[in-house]
């Protein structure tokens, strides 16, 4: 694996000749970023050796270099995930390659369901923990000491200087911002009622399908993570109502421009 990391790395690298400091991963229907990049090459997933393809509406595949709020970014717009048939060291590939590429930041944001009974439809809540209900883990196997240790700490997976710095900023602009820990689960089904309680009941706030394992992997690495996710539905008794994967997009769309507001100023003062 290590050695397929290095050679798309330095495929990437020769092609747009650029050295990020900062990582992005866009999750479904909060491609809108992009548009405050100031863009200096594209690279399409299938263009990049190694790179896996996002299968899921919503995720447009594209690997975004450019500059956010004066800072050399690389962002993922669509991202990958383990009910796609990929495995664990597939989905989180891109990560341990923006490790390459020279990252020193992660930002991840993705759509879930709310199982917190305080929550509302459109909330954005930002991670401070989370609890990994996939049924694999990316650091399974034979580790590589040259990505990371054994048994690597994660007792702050989500960086409390970020985590600060975004309350501060919410508070600035007079957005909304709640707090809370993540739960992820392998999907592709949205969750059962009796399901939902059961997240609650083990300490979530809310409910999704991706972000723990590419957390996990650049906590690994050593990579500071700050994550974010908009409340596209409710898990809470008395509030469940049937979804559609459209209505989870249109939902993070509809919230995405106060989430872009929050990452663009928290990019500059990084």
């Amino acid at each position: 694996m290590l050695e397929k990391i290095k050679n798309t790395a330095a495929f990437i690298r020769n092609k747009v000749q650029a050295e990020p400091e900062l990582g992005i991963i866009l999750g479904t229907g909060l491609g809108g970023l992009v548009s405050e990049i100031d863009i200096s090459h594209i690279l399409p997933y299938e263009e990049i050796p190694d790179f896996p393809l996002s299968t899921v509406e919503g995720h447009s595949g594209k690997l975004i270099f450019g500059n956010l709020s004066g800072k050399r970014v690389i962002a993922m717009q669509g991202r990958f995930h383990f009910y796609e048939g990929y495995s664990m060291q597939e989905l989180t590939f891109p990560v341990r390659v923006m490790k390459f590429l020279g990252i020193k930041r992660l930002i991840v944001s993705n759509a879930s369901g709310g199982v917190n009974p305080d929550f509302e439809i459109g909330d954005i809540m930002l991670i401070n923990d989370h609890i990994n209900m996939m049924p694999d883990n990316p650091l399974m196997g034979k580790n590589i000491m040259e990505l990371g240790p054994r048994f690597p700490d994660m007792s702050e997976t989500y960086d409390k200087g970020m985590l600060s710095l975004a309350r501060t900023i919410g508070n600035e602009l007079g957005i909304k911002l709640v707090e809370g820990v993540y739960a992820a689960t392998s999907g592709p089904c949205f969750e059962t009622p009796a399901e939902y309680t059961r997240f609650r009941n083990s300490g979530a706030d809310t409910v999704g399908m991706s972000t723990v394992p590419e957390v996990i992997v650049a906590r690994h690495m050593g990579i500071p993570v700050f994550a974010v996710s908009i409340i596209t539905d409710l898990g809470v008794p008395g509030k469940i109502v049937e979804v559609s994967h459209e209505e989870v997009v249109k939902v993070a769309s509809a919230a995405e421009k106060k989430m872009t507001q929050v990452i663009k100023i928290l990019v500059e003062r990084l």
